[in-house]
């Protein structure tokens, strides 16, 4: 799985980039379409959501998605064999 934002209903509100306890998100950097600066997954592969959700089968964190007052974040499933960086941290 990996996460996506919708830029279409992403209002840039930042409340992601706060409540993330893995900091994968930073305030966005260049505007969209209507002007808004949507955040940017600025290291994905630190979700343990992402990365190990096919593993247990379940969620283990959320807080993005569940904070995100435009429900504008979502998981997606991945291709298979796509290419995806793997962070260990100690």
């Amino acid at each position: 799985m990996k996460l996506e934002i919708d830029e279409s209903r992403c209002k840039g509100c930042n409340l992601c980039t706060m409540v993330c306890p893995y900091k994968i998100y930073r305030p966005g950097s260049r505007p969209n379409r209507r002007g808004i600066y949507v955040p940017d997954l600025d290291q994905p592969e630190r979700c343990p959501n992402c990365r190990l959700q096919g593993l247990y089968g379940r969620r283990l964190c959320g807080v993005c998605a569940l904070i995100c007052p435009d429900q504008a974040i979502r998981w997606v499933p991945e291709k298979p064999f796509e290419p995806m960086k793997v962070v260990i941290e100690y």
